[in-house]
């Protein structure tokens, strides 16, 4: 017998039809297939709001979050092409309108939606954003003072940063034409909408990236402008992007974004803020008339100046002449001093001159006595030298010690037998007297005496006379 208490039906190892059920099983697929049918039937069109958390965005481009309120979550995705187009960045925290579809996601058995498009829901949620990003933004300094630039006084180039086709460039180059005309660079750009951002920021790096000296003058001055709108319309004027490349653009900025009322986050890290684009033109650049008039007045105040200048000088040396003295009353004692001391010089120079005439007549005189005297001491001794130099060489000196000299009859002294032989006569000389003699045959018998012609003195050179002192 059966147990009542043992369910047969649930102990089956092999699942079986059961007769009078007619619910088929499906597999897990058809089951979420049937769900995202059913789920995107009834919730093809929904606005959902709820506060951002989780926000991230994929390399793909596109976004996850996740949209929270009190009690419940909901997983959100943003394709590329609908994230591309957000107004606004999506930041944690931040209370949106999200509009889109719910699916499900059968690989997790999740639902989530798909955000078609998303705002802030609400003024009061766009000016907390604000409001996060401007304390970001101040608390990095981008906003100091110091950080400010002085605009130039007569910019040479204005670069101006708007939309080509609004009435704000017409309004900002009418007012340049009309106060001081000035070259001026548009870079258009988007003011609103998807984008916008992006290009007002590349406009402003693109500015400061110009060389100096290049085809496209670089300028001195750049005015980024917009006219009014509502805080949507400006918003682009308040993201991260724009501000950070305005506060480091080196060439100075004017932020004239929408009307006077109107504050945006460009405004704050700008150099100047000017009220309207106009008013940013009249601030660029001064009234050229009013320059000229003014050139003009300083130029009449500085020739009053010089001529009240040269006139005074003029009386003061007027006045300084009629109580200088004259000039013969000035020189007079120095010319008559001076006639004196001429005199004193003639006469003191002429006695100078005949004490040092007698002096160098004495000097002169003592000077050469004593220097023919030396001359003729040098003389004698010379000539005593010579004298006994002569003595020592005459050969006649040499009979007196026994020797003969013999001389041809003919003349010349004889020094060898041959030379006796071939002159025959001879005359021998001898201390006291010459004997003729005859080699061979004929010799002369009496003597003769000799005839000795005395020698001419040997010529010396005489020494230079010695100089004379005058």
């Amino acid at each position: 017998m059966a147990d009542p208490l043992y369910d047969t039906q649930a102990g089956r190892l092999v699942a079986e039809a059961t007769p009078g059920d007619n619910a088929m099983a499906v597999s897990v697929s058809e089951l979420s297939g049937r769900l995202k049918r059913m789920v995107e039937g009834e919730f093809g069109h929904v606005r959902l709001r709820g506060e951002i958390s989780g926000y991230k965005r994929a390399t793909s481009g596109h976004a996850y979050l996740c949209l929270k309120d009190d009690a419940a979550v909901i997983d959100g995705v943003m394709w590329k092409g609908s994230a591309a187009g957000l107004a606004f960045r999506p930041e944690d925290g931040i209370e949106v309108v999200a509009t889109g579809r719910l699916t499900t996601y059968p690989g997790r058995s999740k639902y989530q939606i798909v955000i078609e498009r998303m705002e802030l829901a609400g003024a009061g949620a766009l000016m907390a954003l604000l409001e996060k990003l401007r304390l970001k933004l101040a608390g990095e300094g981008l906003f100091d003072r110091e950080r400010k630039q002085a605009l130039p006084f007569m910019p040479r180039t204005i670069g101006v940063v708007t939309s080509p086709t609004g009435a704000v460039i017409r309004d900002i180059l009418h007012r340049l034409e009309d106060r001081c005309p000035t070259h001026v660079i548009v870079w258009p750009v988007k003011v609103q909408g998807a984008g916008a951002a992006e290009e007002v920021a590349a406009a402003v790096r693109g500015f400061d990236a110009l060389p100096t000296e290049g085809p496209v003058r670089r300028p001195d001055l750049v005015i980024v402008a917009r006219g009014g709108g509502s805080v949507e319309d400006l918003w682009a004027f308040n993201e991260e992007v724009v501000v950070r490349a305005v506060a480091a653009c080196s060439i100075p900025i004017i932020s004239a974004v929408g009307h006077e009322t109107d504050t945006t986050l460009c405004d704050h890290a700008a150099d100047l803020r000017a009220p309207t684009p106009t008013a940013a033109a009249e601030i660029a650049v001064p009234v050229l008339a009013e320059l000229r008039l003014s050139l003009d007045a300083m130029r009449q105040r500085t020739e009053r100046c010089a001529r009240r200048y040269v006139e005074r000088g003029r009386e003061r040396l007027d006045a300084l002449a009629r109580v200088m003295p004259t000039r013969d009353r000035l020189l007079g004692p120095q010319r008559q001093r001076l006639d004196e001391l001429g005199a004193r010089l003639d006469r003191g120079l002429e006695r100078r001159v005949t004490r040092a005439r007698g002096e160098l007549d004495r000097t002169a005189g003592a000077i050469r006595s004593a220097a023919l005297e030396r001359r003729l001491e040098a003389g004698r001794a010379r000539l005593a030298d010579l004298g006994r130099l002569v003595e020592s060489l005459n050969p006649d000196k040499l009979l007196e010690r026994g020797y003969v000299r013999v001389e041809a009859v003919a003349g010349g002294t004889v020094t060898s037998a041959e030379a006796a032989c071939a002159a025959g006569a001879l005359l021998l000389h001898f201390r006291d007297g010459a004997v003729p003699a005859q080699v061979g045959e004929g010799a002369p018998r009496e003597p003769r005496p000799a005839k000795v012609e005395p020698k001419p003195p040997r010529a010396y050179p005489e020494k230079p006379d010695q100089p004379r002192l005058f």
